[in-house]
C-alpha cells in the first residue's frame, strides 16, 4: 500500500509541484517584506500624477526609473518627439534560452480629481482604512515595522488601484522570484505608460520610434478590477474609447429669467432635449448605424460569458438601483456592445449659487465606448450626423456673430485627442491558454474569462503598430472607486496580484 502511494506521488506531473512551490515562495516573500513593499508603494502614491501636469508626471517617471534601476532592469525613458509628453518607462529582464518575449504593461498616470470630494483624505496623501468608506472604514495610522498589516485593510489614494498597483505588483513579483532564485520562463520587458488616462495620445508615436525594442509575442496588461464576485480574471479585449465635447448656445450674455424667460432660448433645455434624442428609455442608442458594424462574438466568447458568475442582482443591491438598462441583458453581455454615456453636464449654477438667469451656453462631455468592428472616426461622424438631423448647424469653434445671426441652432462638437478602436484576442491561442493556466494555478476558484472588458485600454494602438497580441490580467478590487473620489486598493488584491504576475513570468512555454 505504501509503495503504491509513493509511486502515485512520483508519477504526478512535476509542474504541479513547481507551480505550488513557486506560489508558496512568492507568498512567503511578500508576507516577510510587506512593510518594505507598502512603504515603496506609499512613496509612489504620494506623487501627483495627472498626465497634463508635466513636472509631476516627470517625477513619477523618474521615481519608477530609480525603482527599476535598483532591480537591475536596465531601465530607460522612451520619449515622444512631441514636447511635454509623458515618457514610457522601459526595462527588461532577459532569460537565457527563453523562446518567448512578454511585455508586462501598467500605467502610472491617474485621472484628474477634485480633492474637496474626497472623504476625510486627500488624493495624493495615501492613508490606510480598516475597510471601505461605505462600510464604515476608519482611517488608521500607517503601520510601523513589526506591526501587523491586515490584508483586508485598504490604501486610499489616487491611482492606488488604477494603476500604480499594477506597477507595484509587477515589480514586486520579480523581486520575489529573484529572491528565491526562481528562473523566469520568458524574456520580460516592462512598459509603464504615463498617458493612459489622457487617451494614450502619444503611445503610438513612442512605439513607432522603438519598434525593435518593443518586439514581443504578447503584451499582458495589468489594469482594471477583478470580477465583481472577487474571482480572478483573464480578459481578451477592451472597448475602444473617445470623448466628445458638445456645446450649444443661447444669447451672448446671461439674461434675467423673469424678463426673458419663454422668449430667449435656454441652452440647458436645448441640450437636455438634444441628449434625449440619443437614447431610448431602455438605454439603447438611437443614433443611426450605432450598432451596424459590430463584429459578432464567436462560440468561445459567448460560452465564456454564459459561464461567468452571474452577479447582476448582488450588484443592484450593493449599488442601490432597482432598474437597469439593456432590455434584460446582463452586464457581461452589455459591455460587448458600443455605448454612449454622459460624463458630465454643465450650464448655469445649482445649490447656493443658483440664480434666476438664462445661461449663455450648455456643455456636455460624451463618452463613446466602441467594440470590435466600430471605427472611432466613423462613430464620431454618426454622432455629428445625428446632431445635424436635429436641426443643429455643427461647428468646431466658438460661434461668430455672423453664424449666430445665420443659424437658429448652433452646436460646437469637438472629439478629444486620444481616441482609439477596440481590440480582442482569440481565446483559443496557445499563448492564451498558457496565460489562463498560469492565472488558474494561483486560485482555487475558477478564473473568469471575458472576451471584452467594460473599460478601455489602448490595445488597438499596440496591435496596429506591432505584430503582437494583447491580454489583460487585472488585480484591483472591483469596488475600488476607479476614476472617482476615494479611490482605493484592498491589500489582499495587491498580494494576490504579486502572486499572479509571478506565475505569468514563470508560465510554461
Amino acid at each position: 500500500m505504501l509503495r503504491t502511494l509513493v509511486l502515485t506521488i512520483l508519477l504526478l506531473p512535476t509542474t504541479l509541484f513547481a507551480q505550488t512551490t513557486t506560489q508558496d515562495k512568492v507568498r512567503n516573500y511578500h508576507r516577510a517584506n510587506e512593510h518594505k513593499i507598502v512603504n515603496e508603494f506609499l512613496s509612489l502614491l504620494s506623487l501627483p500624477n495627472i498626465a497634463s501636469d508635466n513636472p509631476n508626471i516627470r517625477k513619477n517617471a523618474e521615481l519608477i526609473l530609480a525603482m527599476m534601476k535598483q532591480r537591475g532592469l536596465n531601465p530607460r525613458l522612451l520619449e515622444a518627439q512631441t514636447p511635454n509628453t509623458p515618457p514610457v518607462v522601459y526595462g527588461e529582464w532577459k532569460t537565457p534560452g527563453a523562446q518567448r518575449t512578454l511585455i508586462l504593461y501598467a500605467h502610472y498616470d491617474g485621472q484628474p480629481t477634485d480633492p474637496k470630494q474626497w472623504t476625510g483624505t486627500l488624493p495624493w496623501t495615501p492613508v490606510f482604512r480598516s475597510a471601505a468608506t461605505e462600510a464604515g472604514g476608519e482611517i488608521l495610522p500607517t503601520p510601523g515595522d513589526g506591526q501587523p498589516i491586515n490584508p483586508e485593510w485598504r490604501i486610499y489614494a489616487r491611482s492606488a488601484s488604477d494603476d500604480k498597483a499594477g506597477v507595484m505588483a509587477i515589480l514586486t513579483a520579480l523581486d520575489a522570484l529573484k529572491a528565491n532564485s526562481i528562473a523566469l520562463s520568458s524574456n520580460i520587458k516592462f512598459v509603464f505608460e504615463g498617458e493612459e488616462e489622457a487617451g494614450s495620445s502619444h503611445l503610438g508615436e513612442i512605439i513607432k520610434l522603438n519598434k525593435d525594442l518593443l518586439e514581443s509575442d504578447a503584451w499582458i496588461i495589468c489594469d482594471g478590477p477583478v470580477h465583481q464576485s472577487g474571482a480572478k480574471e483573464v480578459v481578451f479585449g477592451a472597448r475602444g474609447d473617445v470623448n466628445v465635447d458638445v456645446t450649444v448656445y443661447g444669447a451672448k450674455r446671461p439674461l434675467h429669467s423673469g424678463h426673458y424667460g419663454n422668449w430667449s432660448p435656454n441652452p440647458a433645455m436645448m441640450l437636455a432635449r438634444l441628449l434625449a434624442t440619443m437614447k431610448d428609455d431602455d438605454g439603447r442608442v438611437l443614433i443611426n448605424g450605432w450598432y451596424s458594424d459590430v463584429e459578432p462574438l464567436g462560440d468561445a466568447e459567448r460560452r465564456a460569458i454564459a459561464e461567468a458568475p452571474q452577479y447582476d442582482e448582488q450588484l443592484k443591491t450593493q449599488l442601490g438601483i432597482k432598474r437597469t438598462e439593456g432590455g434584460g441583458k446582463s452586464l457581461m453581455e452589455l459591455i460587448n456592445v458600443p455605448s454612449l454615456n454622459i460624463n458630465g453636464f454643465a450650464s448655469g449654477d445649482v445649490g447656493a449659487l443658483a440664480r434666476n438667469v438664462i445661461p449663455t451656453s450648455a456643455s456636455v462631455v460624451l463618452d463613446l465606448r466602441l467594440v470590435r468592428g466600430n471605427d472611432v472616426r466613423r462613430q464620431v461622424q454618426r454622432l455629428i450626423d445625428h446632431i445635424q438631423k436635429q436641426g443643429y448647424s455643427v461647428i468646431d469653434h466658438n460661434p461668430t456673430d455672423t453664424e449666430r445671426s445665420q443659424y437658429p441652432l448652433l452646436a460646437k462638437v469637438m472629439a478629444r485627442a486620444g481616441g482609439y478602436n477596440a481590440e480582442r484576442t482569440r481565446m483559443d491561442l496557445p499563448l492564451s491558454i498558457n496565460v489562463i493556466e498560469a492565472v488558474q494555478s494561483t486560485s482555487k476558484e475558477k478564473v473568469v474569462l471575458l472576451p471584452t472588458s467594460g473599460g478601455s485600454l489602448p490595445l488597438s494602438v499596440i496591435t496596429e503598430n506591432l505584430k503582437t497580441v494583447t491580454m489583460s490580467v487585472p488585480i484591483a478590487n472591483y469596488d475600488n472607486n476607479q476614476h472617482a473620489e476615494n479611490e482605493n486598493i484592498r491589500l489582499q488584491n495587491l498580494w494576490d496580484g504579486i502572486e499572479t504576475y509571478a506565475a505569468l513570468m514563470t508560465m510554461k512555454q
